[in-house]
């Protein structure tokens, strides 16, 4: 099966293998001259993003790259790509590359016109209103692995440097003027990373879908989202090169980012400080969360989840939705505990409170406090 699309929803998406060359298009449709093409350091050299390149010098559009992106990027990685997009007379960015490229690229067309340190527009209230809009540069976006789904979302994760706390930033104008969802861009995504992304755009559709909010939109989009995950993540685990896999992979990842408009809650509330603090994979990093979260929220959630299980084809209703996650996640190499990533649990007091001051703690089902959240690291630690 061809999966091709242009979509308008959650804004222009051109979908499909090989739409990499139709970037200079984009650009035009976003009203962008002369990009500056955002990445992080491990993508730099690689062919995907020499290809890019390619596609914009070929259009006279230049060959310019930032790729000082950190893993978990930073404001020290911002400040310098604020200041390479105006020392260059830029005016938008592609962000191009995993979560990492996505968030910084997006933040750098963002900040390159403001005059308030980035933390002022923390998704706090309606800080983001203090953001001079039309200061915002367009932005064109190229996700390369099939997770985060930022590409399609109005918000990036910051982390401070000095404090190892994870913000999420907000501007309704973030989102970007154009997509190309390319999927054969994700083809030489090693098996890990396959899997972390992969388990990422489950999280989003799983926390979305117990988050309590009312969002019917996003309820049925994190339902086919999980589908998707469920049936085709595989398949791109096991060959890198199912191109229909990859597809339909890229789709879940967008749909994950979509849903959680209606809410994330404690598996990313607990995630971002241990990101940020070790350094984990994010998308890993939730996979060995979700478990014991699910287990947490189990009366708040049994309900749904016992109709979703019969949507996704398992058995046992919420408790078979249960056993399926952790054999999924065994089955794609995920560890068992947070330690076998590095965390340790001396510093759970730590990690508790900056897990609470996460705003992803307001679509949990279940209230969090500082005990059972400390009791959720050590389960999962």
């Amino acid at each position: 099966m061809t999966l091709v699309g242009n979509w308008s929803y959650p804004t222009a998406i051109k979908f499909g293998a090989g739409r990499i060359k139709e970037l200079a298009e984009a650009c035009a449709q976003a009203g962008i001259k002369k990009p500056l093409l955002v990445t992080d350091k491990g993508l730099a050299n690689l062919p995907i993003t020499q290809q890019a390149l390619d596609v914009l010098e070929g259009a006279g559009l230049g060959r310019a790259l930032f790729a000082d992106v950190d893993p978990n990027p930073n404001e020290r990685n911002l400040g310098a790509g604020v200041v390479a997009f105006n020392q260059g007379r830029h005016d938008g960015v592609i962000a191009f590359g995993g979560g990492s490229g996505l968030d910084l690229g997006k933040m750098v067309a963002f900040m390159a016109g403001q005059t308030r340190p980035v933390w002022d527009f923390e998704d706090v209230g309606d800080w983001w209103t203090r953001a001079d809009a039309d200061a915002i540069a367009p932005i064109v976006a190229v996700p390369t692995t099939a997770g985060t789904g930022s590409e399609v979302g109005r918000a990036s994760v910051i982390t401070n440097s000095e404090t190892h706390v994870k913000k999420i930033i907000f501007h309704p104008k973030v989102l970007p003027t154009v997509v190309i969802c390319d999927p054969a861009l994700t083809v030489g995504m090693p098996k890990f990373i396959t899997a972390g992304t992969g388990l990422d755009a489950f999280a989003h559709c799983v926390e979305a879908y117990s988050s309590p909010h009312f969002h019917p939109m996003s309820q049925g989009i994190a339902l086919e989202g999980m589908r998707l995950v469920k049936d085709y993540l595989p398949r791109a685990y096991d060959d890198g090169t199912d191109i229909e896999a990859r597809a339909q992979m890229m789709s879940a990842a967008a749909m994950g980012a979509t849903a959680f408009q209606k809410g994330l809650g404690a598996i990313h509330a607990m995630s971002h400080p241990i990101g940020a603090i070790y350094n984990t994979h994010h998308g890993t990093t939730n996979a060995v969360c979700m478990p014991a979260v699910l287990a947490f929220n189990a009366d708040a959630i049994r309900d749904r989840f016992d109709h979703a299980a019969a949507y996704l084809g398992i058995d046992g209703g919420f408790d078979g939705f249960c056993a399926f996650v952790q054999s999924f996640n065994d089955a794609l190499g995920i560890p068992r505990k947070l330690s076998e990533l590095g965390a340790g649990s001396d510093r759970i007091e730590e990690l508790a409170d900056m897990a609470l001051e996460d705003p992803s703690c307001g679509g949990n089902p279940v209230t969090l406090t500082k005990d059972n959240v400390k009791a959720l690291y050590e389960a999962c630690i």
